[in-house]
């Protein structure tokens, strides 16, 4: 498994998505779909909070 970073290429905000894109061998804009879908599903503050963990807990590459 591949270890989870940050990635700074494929970045709009953070990084984030871009990240889990590359660990995960798919596009990073299929992920920031995701997010969106579920972060509107869910609710955007709940959401915005987990994003900006993640973005404070995943260390940059």
């Amino acid at each position: 498994m591949t270890r989870l970073f940050r990635s700074k290429e494929n970045r709009k905000i953070a990084g984030v998505c871009g990240g889990i894109g590359d660990a995960m061998d798919v596009d990073p804009t299929v992920i920031r779909l995701v997010v969106l879908i579920v972060g509107i599903i869910t609710g955007i503050i709940p959401f915005f909070i987990a994003y900006l963990i993640c973005w404070w807990v995943i260390p940059e590459r």
